[in-house]
């Protein structure tokens, strides 16, 4: 039996540098790996939804800060992530004209896709606690359930809060002031 090389891991500059889909870039590096986002229809449906929630938000004051779509956000040399929908504070998000990698958001939700879930709540989870991400919003489509973990305090060194909102409760944030959504609507009643 011969031996077969292990693929080379790419680093966080030569994803960055790869060619990005005139639709956006639909894939992260985890760990030097490229994991591809097979989303499919409740994904895009949570993540839009979720987006005009958070715009209408922002859009009702200024100082609100900036919500976006997935930006690659840069996390380190082996690991670039691309949030399903960020939160950037007033004055923290990047500029239309800078380019990749932009900083951490201070929200970052990703939503739950059959090829990247384990991710999500795992490598990906450990890094933006690591990396100092103030709130991540993970949204399981399959359970209709949101799971957020936060920091107390700026300064805490981890994520120490951890709540998982069913249909029953409304998603709230102590970084968004009066914004509320109903976990509900994230996850209508089939038809």
């Amino acid at each position: 039996m011969t031996a077969m090389s292990v693929a080379e891991r790419m680093t966080a500059q030569e994803f960055i540098d790869m060619p990005e889909p005139g639709f956006g870039r639909p894939w992260n590096l985890v760990d030097g790996e490229v994991i591809v986002n097979e989303a499919r229809r409740s994904h895009e449906a949570v993540q839009s939804d979720l987006h005009f929630a958070l715009t209408l938000w922002v859009r009702e004051q200024a100082g609100r800060g900036l919500c976006t779509f997935p930006l690659d956000v840069g996390i380190d040399d082996r690991n670039v992530f691309v949030p399903d929908v960020l939160w950037y504070r007033e004055g923290a998000a990047p500029a239309r004209q800078d380019h990749p990698p932009y900083p951490m958001p201070a929200i970052a939700v990703e939503v739950r896709s059959p090829s990247t879930w384990r991710y999500d709540i795992g490598a990906k989870k450990a890094g933006y606690e690591r990396h100092g991400l103030p709130e991540l919003w993970l949204m399981d489509t399959a359970a209709e359930a949101v799971l957020v973990y936060r920091r107390s305090t700026p300064k805490a060194p981890t994520f120490d809060v951890a709540l998982e909102l069913t249909r029953e409760n409304v998603l709230t944030s102590p970084l968004l002031p009066d914004f509320a959504f109903s976990v509900a609507a994230l996850f209508p009643a089939p038809s």
